[in-house]
């Protein structure tokens, strides 16, 4: 979101300002997978930025392009982190069901979430 500083002015944002131009924030639950196509990244950035702007929550200081084009970067990084957490995850709860000898009454995908969890918050991704 570096990239946005540079290219926008943020006004306040409140929860009614929020609210207003439909910015939700809640916890995700589940380990459902989804990965994003670019067309689909290209029309989120849409949204965000149409909300955003219409709200009067930010005003463009440069061009609409490349405030899209860095929205754009944001959301495909962070999938990325997400995915790269996802395989870290699944590789260390491998390791450590190994070292365990398959011990009985482990719960794997509990397991899975309570780590990957664990490695979020290491690596300040939120879920």
């Amino acid at each position: 979101m570096l990239f946005l500083r540079e290219h926008v002015q943020w006004n306040s944002l409140t929860e009614e300002s929020r609210r207003r131009c439909g910015v939700k924030f809640r916890k995700r639950t589940g380990n459902a997978q989804m990965r994003l196509k670019d067309e689909q990244i290209s029309r989120l950035a849409e949204n965000i930025l149409g909300n955003l702007t219409s709200a009067g929550l930010i005003a463009v200081k440069k061009e609409r392009g490349a405030v899209l084009a860095g929205i754009k970067t944001a959301i495909a990084d962070d999938i990325k982190a997400e995915e790269a957490l996802e395989k870290d995850a699944e590789k260390l709860l491998d390791q450590t069901l190994a070292a365990m000898r398959g011990e009985a009454g482990i719960d794997r995908h509990r397991m899975l979430r309570m780590i990957k969890e664990k490695m979020a918050k290491d690596r300040k991704i939120v879920l």
